[in-house]
């Protein structure tokens, strides 16, 4: 590809569409923060002023539940006080409010880069060949995962990948949509850790995986340098981390042959939105990978941890027995894709010199995770939950294309959803002090004929806790405590679901004339209740964390972005980087049941 070509999507429209779009949910969810308070001009019409007064924002908009700003992003206008009108510019806007927005000077700069890249993409999105959300309903799992548009629903900066050249933009990008080949190395059994799960050893899974050929390949490989694929593990690369990080940070170890570069393997994949996990297209029955990448991402660095990988396998099998062995789960059909193995590439050099959490110890480890398609039966189909929250460029939302194909009435589809995806998360917590990190990407829908039939949960071992200190946890398991102190516990679900994730949905949905906010959250608050009532046995647990509450604290994403966009929280200690403004009104405590 040529230079030119390369940013073709870069043109005076698609900046000002996606300028426009990204202003829209800057002012929103940084209004929803009380990082900025908009004051009322009447008639639906508000103000936002910059740090200097000079320049102010005016915009036309709704407050729905839970302090959701509904802005109407054709009504946003920017103007000063001595030179009038003036055009919308995103880096100006952070700029203009960066005092509101708490930018110290050390982390402005990386931030107006974030905005930058995540509009650049959001321009890439508005050339692709536009599919309606009635269209996307009958497409198949990957075309729905690589037509998501939006990214994380609060985040402003969502898709900064800072690291990217517009050239592995274009090639690695899971909206690009392009296939991608790993890159294969061999690594020194002295100096890498494998782990698997149950039932499973690098031999099998190598064969699985690779297949014949490729192994014998690779064993010629080694051969030739005289060395045996014997005495080595194979780790899958990203492409980028390859070119990019390990053949020359990891050049001492690549000459002195402890790691082995093999070439490609045969496969074909497909990035997924998480953009370091690839599905494979050439036989989407294999496993995902999930590489080490280190490309800064939404407030992390996104490599992996040599030393976090190896009770992996252990800490996803456990979860897996919990949910099979649990009625309540089991009757909600719950499924998780096990992470199965795991493994890591040790960096003597590097971790002498450096901290357990440093980037430095995260670049070269990788995954394996299950797929979800085997075990679809017929008729059955997958989409990320993150494209319930999609909506196409007439402003139609996927979940009320979804709605229409089921032929269910609303509140029956939605009543569906939740029995899925709301009722597990309740009983994981209740029955087990277990939280999950639950958002759009983290679950897949099973659907038939555009119902909701159950879910399947994925990204275990990172993003898993049990709060209860006495929890009995094999040793293996032990990682994923946490010390939460008892009056945070359930803002868990009160952020990660209700905030988080069914606060755009209700609000797409009346915003959409599909369900008005009274039934949505009616519906939820039932959830709640029929849950609670077939479980009477946890009624000391459901006063002591009342879900039901007036009101909860408003945890804000954000906020840590803005604190810190190299490392927004200690994965550690979760609660501890918590940024805290207020509550929020509770949109299930008007229906509480009467006790």
């Amino acid at each position: 590809m040529n230079p030119q070509d390369a940013v073709a999507h870069l043109t005076p429209d698609t900046w000002a569409r996606a300028t426009r779009a990204l202003i829209r949910k800057a002012l929103a969810e940084f209004s929803h923060e009380r990082l900025l308070r908009p004051e009322p001009l009447g008639a639906g019409r508000y103000v936002v002023r910059a740090d200097d007064e000079a320049v102010e924002y005016r915009f036309a908009a709704e407050v729905l539940t839970l302090d959701h700003w509904h802005i109407d992003p054709a009504t946003i206008t920017r103007h000063h006080r001595d030179h009038g009108q003036l055009p919308l510019d995103a880096a100006a806007f952070v700029t203009e409010l960066r005092h509101h927005l708490g930018l110290s000077d050390e982390i402005l700069p990386v931030y107006l880069e974030e905005i930058a890249s995540t509009l650049a993409g959001a321009a890439y999105k508005l050339t692709k060949p536009e599919t309606s959300a009635a269209e996307l309903v009958t497409a198949g799992f990957q075309a729905i995962e690589t037509s998501m548009t939006e990214g994380h629903p609060c985040f402003v900066a969502n898709n900064g990948r800072l690291g990217f050249g517009v050239d592995e933009y274009r090639a690695y990008a899971p909206e690009a949509a392009g296939p991608v080949r790993l890159i294969w190395l061999a690594a020194h059994r002295d100096h890498a850790t494998f782990t698997a799960g149950a039932g499973l050893d690098h031999d099998t899974l190598m064969r699985a995986e690779l297949g014949d050929g490729t192994l014998a390949r690779f064993a010629a490989t080694l051969a030739g340098l005289g060395l045996d694929l014997a005495d080595h593990v194979l780790i899958p690369v990203h492409p980028w981390q390859w070119w990019n990080k390990l053949s020359v940070t990891f050049a001492a170890e690549i000459a002195e042959r402890r790691l082995v570069c093999l070439g490609e393997g045969d496969d074909a994949y497909l990035a997924q939105q998480s953009i370091r996990t690839f599905f494979n297209t050439t036989d989407p029955a294999k496993h995902y990978v999930k590489t080490a990448l280190s490309v800064l991402n939404m407030g992390f660095m996104r490599g992996l941890s040599a030393a976090y990988m190896e009770a992996t396998p252990a800490i996803n099998d456990w979860l897996a027995r919990l949910i099979d062995n649990d009625q309540v789960l089991a009757s909600t059909r719950l499924t998780v894709i096990r992470e199965r193995a795991a493994v890591g590439y040790r960096n003597r050099g590097y971790e002498a010199a450096t901290d357990p959490g440093s980037p430095y110890r995260k670049m070269l480890a990788a995954l394996w995770r299950e797929s979800p398609v085997p075990a679809l039966e017929d008729g059955e189909t997958l989409a990320t939950m993150a494209s319930l929250l999609h909506t196409d460029r007439q402003g139609r939302s996927f979940a009320g294309a979804l709605i229409t194909r089921s032929g269910l009435p609303p509140r029956q589809w939605l009543r569906r959803y939740l029995d899925a995806y709301l009722t597990p998360l309740l009983h994981s917590f209740y029955a087990y002090d277990l939280v999950f990190m639950p958002h759009g990407e983290n679950v897949i829908l099973v659907l038939r004929d555009g119902a909701v039939q159950r879910a399947v949960f994925k990204d275990i071992a990172e993003e898993i806790a049990v709060m209860d200190p006495d929890a009995v946890l094999p040793p293996e398991v032990e990682r994923i405590r946490a010390d939460v102190p008892e009056d945070m516990r359930l803002l868990s679900l009160f952020t990660d679901v209700f905030d988080c994730f069914l606060r755009f949905l209700g609000a797409l949905l009346a915003t959409e004339g599909v369900l008005d906010e009274e039934a949505f959250w009616r519906s939820v608050a039932e959830c709640v209740t029929d849950y609670q009532e077939s479980v009477p046995h946890f009624a000391d647990r459901f006063r002591r964390y009342d879900i039901f509450a007036e009101e909860f604290a408003l945890s804000c994403l954000n906020r840590l972005q803005l604190r810190d966009n190299r490392q927004m929280v200690d994965l550690q200690d979760p609660s501890g980087a918590l940024q805290l403004a207020g509550t929020l009104r509770n949109p299930i405590a008007p229906y509480a049941p009467r006790r």
